[in-house]
């Protein structure tokens, strides 16, 4: 690895660099805190090395240019926060029907409304649950560090290419904002672009129109193409989930937590296992798909589980859909901006297992 390769980065410009060595040809964007120093970046860095980076008028304009740049084959990426991405729901919904490959990348920032430019992962539902209109979904990719700023965009193009749908990075302002040490990949974009016939570069005479449309009139075309779309989504959850387990193996109880808070939760793990409790952590890092079997297979063996999340408790509810009913699954949660701290998960904990005790006490 050359020195080139390994860098001293915010998180924003390290993503926004990985992108560049990604080959994405061209970025369409607006700015907004704290995301701004993508569009800058790629301003100064991306034009000097062959991207084409347009600042649109807006948010609403950003997406449908991806919408125009994808359909006609390039590798493509936006990027903004919590209320810009809001805007752009009904493109991403017709890029996803389209079956457009881009990278949409979420700085997350609190709210709901404009909220603060603080970190916040308040944007779960949206991202995971498709925040526009229709049957759809978005591969959601999940960063707890810069490394992962930058790695998960190569995996982002990667997998938008292999499934010709829009991949999502949720990641926050606190994330955004850092700096680490980053080291890139060697990566050619010559070996991971994929052949695009679908795209409309033009018609051969030896072939019929390619028209990209999510306008589809009759009823039974449009149920065709949603069993197609969903059969599509049931692979990548076959195929493209991704998590991390630390200290599970003897685990009686286990904290899920993605991105920031992640990484605050394996410092309570530490706290928590010099207490004597045997704790793990899981973290998604995807989140659409998420890694419910690997947390069913958990639950038929720990006490209890604790989802730490920076808002008012979005993803608990697939982590209780994942546990089926098994063990108790407890949330807890900072809202507005704040991170919460390992000592306050570690007591968040201890109210699970005390309340554990109590209802294991209560059934003899």
């Amino acid at each position: 690895m050359s020195n080139d390769n390994i860098k001293l980065m915010k998180g924003n410009e390290a993503l926004a660099e990985a992108a560049i060595r990604a080959g994405c040809q061209a970025y369409f964007g607006y700015p907004i805190t704290p995301q701004s120093e993508i569009l800058e970046y790629l301003t100064d860095e991306g034009r000097k090395r062959g991207m084409i980076v347009l600042q649109a008028e807006s948010e609403v304009a950003s997406i449908n240019m991806v919408y125009g740049a994808s359909g006609a084959g390039a590798r493509v990426m936006t990027s903004s926060s919590s209320p810009g991405i809001s805007l752009m729901q009904e493109g991403l919904s017709y890029i996803a029907c389209g079956e457009l490959p881009c990278l949409v990348v979420n700085v997350n920032r609190g709210g709901p409304g404009l909220g603060t430019i603080q970190p916040s992962q308040g944007d779960y539902f949206q991202a995971t649950k498709g925040g526009g209109h229709g049957d759809y979904r978005l591969i959601v990719l999940a960063p707890a560090s810069v490394q992962e700023m930058a790695d998960f965009v190569f995996d982002g193009f990667d997998l938008a290419d292999k499934y010709r749908n829009p991949v999502m990075i949720l990641t926050d302002g606190a994330l955004g904002q850092m700096m680490e040490k980053v080291e890139f990949r060697e990566y050619d974009p010559k070996d991971h672009t994929p052949v695009k016939p679908w795209a409309t570069t033009g018609k051969p005479a030896d072939r019929p129109r390619n028209i990209i449309t999510s306008l589809h009139i009759q009823p039974e075309k449009m149920e065709e193409i949603n069993l197609h779309l969903q059969a599509k989504y049931r692979k990548i959850s076959e195929t493209e989930v991704r998590y991390e387990l630390m200290d599970a193996d003897d685990a009686e109880f286990i904290i899920v937590a993605y991105g920031l808070v992640a990484r605050i939760a394996h410092r309570a793990v530490e706290l928590a296992r010099e207490q004597g409790i045997r704790v793990g952590l899981l973290r998604p890092q995807t989140l659409y798909p998420f890694p419910s079997k690997a947390l069913t297979g958990l639950a038929e063996r720990i006490q209890g589980v604790l989802t730490v999340e920076m808002n008012a408790g979005q993803m608990v509810e697939d982590v209780r859909l994942a546990v089926e009913g098994r063990v108790p699954v407890e949330f807890y949660g900072r809202m507005g901006g704040i991170i919460p701290s390992p000592e306050e998960i570690v007591k968040a904990l201890d109210k699970l297992i005390r309340k554990n005790v109590a209802q294991t006490a209560e059934a003899y």
